[in-house]
């Protein structure tokens, strides 16, 4: 409770956080002196690279706006400056690449302090990124830092802790340190367990003013790339996203105010990435929800406030299926910082309490979308509705419901009490030759979705390699560094400098990185 109370205090001493690309910048710092890095790094790569083929698919402002790569090896060295993720897949994938063909275990001792120089190294890289980019209408002036290491992720906080003390963190957001176990990979069933996007075994150190957020789990593609996922997710906390209406039931019917409820702050979180945001896979005339549209919500981006107001409670049976439609979305209390630490904790208490008495009840709730403009411009107000659904967590779902204009006639035949012999064998055998599982399980089911967009992506990467040899742009490198990332921006100087440990490879690209440098850059390098 202490530091999650710090944590709330913090978000309202730092409002400097707020930006206008409310999705943070992104630094992955991954410590490769594990003994086990043979099998680490195979699995870290493709569950970074899914996730990145994600983010770059998907129409709208990019959900990872920036991201830069370290590794630790006896020395930490930037593999990828920071770099728009939508405008450089052919760079972010030359970065994976590189991140692949890195010697494997038993080649650089444990120890040291490459972690802490990297994330030291990374604020200032973020820093410089920021003042130069900071007149464009989508500056972003957070960022977080993921740590991924085979080392004991409290003694890593404890590093950090101590040699973070005198480092300037406004624009840090957060830091995870991420202990990745080696152990025989689970089965599908039990990976749930230890996705760090849905149940997390995690805890928070509060230090520095901040808290670091220190996790494990295992070694395998489908934790770590859920792991990456939960960059997808909106990390905006300027406000809440959803307020829900309950009538009060602090009074009596006879005396009650009509306009009497009681708001429940809530936060809006996707369950699902809907498919036909992913371009590529619809015929390209598909556009992200409308947030104005009376008839569907969305929770992303959290750019409205949407009032569900309850209009009525249903028997948890008494709902057909059939009549709910779209894609659902997860309602839990707000995080938001600009509410105090008393109303968050009395909010979500109070929305804890609704999960249980529902669930006690076996009800679900009927709710119906207010309008967001009560203008004179709105004479006719359209309005939708949502079902609530509860379950056994701190969390309820919410989806649309059927309304009597888009419902469609339908017959429903009754089941004959009897039917042939001849007909009813074969059925029965067909059936009894299924497997049966006791529940569904979507990480049993691939779609090859990654692959599609893969080859998607890599058309006019192929089309541009296609050139003849006298077109294509002069390199005055070596072909041993021809995949590494070029930087963006010029490093600051440090005492002692980070940069000056990088191994000596990173000093002979000086020439070549400063020919792909902006103008506005070059005079960092002089």
């Amino acid at each position: 409770m202490s530091s999650r109370k710090l944590l709330s205090e913090t978000r309202r001493t730092f409002p400097a956080t707020k930006v206008h690309c409310q999705q943070p910048s992104r630094i992955l710092i991954v410590d490769v002196t594990s003994p086990s890095w043979t099998n680490t790094c195979s699995v870290l790569s493709e569950a970074l690279e899914n996730t990145l083929y994600l983010a770059h698919s998907l129409t709208g402002s990019c959900r990872v706006p920036l991201l830069s790569l370290y590794i630790v090896q006896n020395q930490q060295e930037c593999l990828l400056p920071f770099t728009q993720v939508k405008e450089n897949f052919a760079r972010i994938q030359a970065c994976i690449s590189e991140l692949r063909s890195l010697p494997r275990e038993g080649c650089f001792p444990q120890g040291g302090n490459g972690v802490v120089q990297a994330v030291q190294d990374g604020l200032q890289q973020f820093k410089q990124y920021s003042r130069h980019t900071a007149a464009g209408s989508s500056a972003n002036s957070s960022v977080e830092i993921t740590i991924l290491t085979s080392q004991s992720s409290q003694e890593m906080a404890k590093q950090l802790e101590k040699k973070l003390k005198d480092v300037d963190l406004v624009s840090l957001r957060s830091i995870q340190v991420i202990e990745v176990l080696k152990r025989d990979f689970l089965q599908p069933e039990d990976v749930e367990q230890h996705m760090p996007a849905e149940e997390p075994d995690s805890n928070e150190i509060a230090i520095l003013g901040m808290d670091i957020d220190v996790q494990t789990i295992e070694d395998n593609v489908i934790s770590l790339e859920m792991l990456f996922k939960s960059w997808l997710h909106d990390y905006s906390t300027e406000r809440e996203h959803l307020h829900l209406l309950l009538p009060s039931g602090g009074f009596s019917h006879a005396t009650a105010p009509k306009t009497t409820l009681m708001c429940l702050k809530c936060d809006l979180q996707e369950r699902l990435l809907d498919p036909a945001l992913l371009s590529g896979t619809a015929d390209g005339t598909v556009r992200a929800a409308d947030v104005n549209s009376p008839c569907q919500m969305a929770a992303w981006p959290a750019t409205v406030l949407y009032k569900l107001r309850v209009v009525k409670a249903l028997k948890s049976e008494g709902v057909c299926e059939s009549v709910l439609y779209g894609l659902p979305f997860i309602i839990k209390p707000t995080s938001c910082w600009q509410l105090d630490w008393d109303e968050l904790e009395i909010n979500q208490h109070t929305f804890h309490a609704l999960c249980h008495s529902l669930l006690k009840r076996k009800w679900m709730l009927l709710a119906r979308r207010e309008p967001q403009n009560t203008g004179p411009n709105w004479n006719t107000v359209v309005y939708s509705y949502y079902i609530i659904v509860p379950s056994d967590s701190a969390t309820l779902l919410v989806k649309a419901i059927a309304v009597r204009e888009l419902l469609l006639p339908s017959t429903f035949p009754a089941l004959l009490p009897e039917h042939p012999e001849r007909v009813h064998g074969p059925v029965e055998s067909a059936l009894n030759s299924l497997e049966v599982e006791v529940a569904y399980n979507p990480l049993h089911l691939k779609s090859n979705l990654y692959k599609y967009l893969k080859s998607t992506l890599y058309k006019p990467l192929h089309r541009q390699q296609a050139q003849p040899r006298d077109q294509r742009p002069e390199r005055h490198q070596s072909k041993q560094h021809q995949s590494r990332a070029k930087a963006t921006v010029a490093p600051l100087l440090m005492a002692p400098s980070p940069a000056q440990a990088f191994r000596p490879a990173a000093a002979r690209r000086d020439s070549c990185e400063r020919s792909l440098l902006p103008k506005e850059y070059e005079e960092f390098l002089q």
